[in-house]
């Protein structure tokens, strides 16, 4: 069908994101209704990953897989948030936003942001003429991909019913896959889509290569900003009077899922440097976690 406005359908898809993202802006800002923030992005993921292989029009093989692992990741993870926060009743992400027009702009802001950059490789192989046979880096895209979709739905269901039974109330989740990682769903979610940069890179050329700032931007954004760091700060201010939550968290790796036995006996430096174990995630004197 040929292209739109540009031939990567980088200013279609970033137009369709901003004008997706400021609907729901709008829904929430003006009703106050914060439920549908979080199905806003997970779909948004599959409008451009459809909307940029069918206005294309080519149907490569390629093309048609990285677009069904976008959206079967975006249907789960939208309808998975979505079921829960109708259960929770709400998202206390947004208790000081509410009010304040300008913290809520931001976060919107953010998430358009985070869906446009993240889909780049997709977008931008969904755009491609060229179509090379499938080799070894597709598989391992796709296997990546698989593994971590699997690590991210496991761990989302498993805090989810840690969570609804009345009595793991007032505990943090170390069941299952938080055994072995504090964030397990944040591992999932990098790792897939790590993967979906690997199988992009058989069709990359030249300056397309700058797609690889969608997976950094998904990394530094859970590392830095938004995911880890402030789900650290709210478990240490729960929890960081707790003897057995200071073990936990001793023992447990912050990202990479490692038994306990083996994370625990390793060094300090060893943890910081290879497995992603940051002073801002432990604030506190001599790195506890407790400020």
């Amino acid at each position: 069908m040929g292209t739109v406005l540009d031939s990567h359908f980088l200013a279609l898809t970033a137009i369709v994101t901003v004008g997706y993202q400021l609907l729901f802006f709008i829904v929430t800002a003006l009703l106050r209704f914060d439920k549908v923030t979080d199905f806003a992005g997970s779909t948004n993921f599959i409008i451009i990953a459809i909307l940029t292989l069918a206005l294309k029009g080519a149907w490569h093989f390629r093309q048609i897989v990285l677009t069904v692992l976008v959206v079967i990741w975006g249907l789960r993870l939208g309808l998975f948030l979505l079921m829960r926060i109708l259960q929770w009743g709400e998202d206390r992400r947004f208790d000081k936003m509410r009010d304040n027009l300008g913290k809520l702009a931001v976060f919107w802001i953010f998430q358009a942001v985070w869906v446009w950059s993240v889909s780049l490789p997709v977008t931008v192989v969904n755009a491609s003429d060229r179509n090379p046979s499938i080799e070894a880096r597709d598989i391992i895209g796709w296997i990546m991909w698989l593994v971590g979709i699997c690590i991210e739905a496991t761990a989302d269901q498993q805090k989810l019913a840690f969570k609804n039974s009345a009595s793991n109330r007032g505990r943090w989740c170390d069941v299952g896959v938080w055994k072995y990682s504090r964030h397990p769903n944040y591992f999932g979610e990098l790792f897939l889509w790590w993967g979906v940069f690997v199988a992009s890179t058989p069709v990359l050329s030249g300056a397309e290569w700058f797609v690889i700032l969608g997976p950094i931007f998904l990394t530094l954004l859970l590392l830095f900003v938004s995911g880890i760091p402030l789900l650290e700060s709210s478990a240490d201010k729960r929890y960081g009077q707790l003897e057995e939550y200071r073990v936990y968290k001793n023992t447990t790796s912050p990202l990479i899922p490692i038994p306990t036995a083996v994370y625990g006996a390793l060094p300090a430096w060893f943890k910081l440097a290879f497995l992603l174990e940051l002073p801002l995630y432990n604030p506190g004197p001599g790195g506890d976690p407790i400020s």
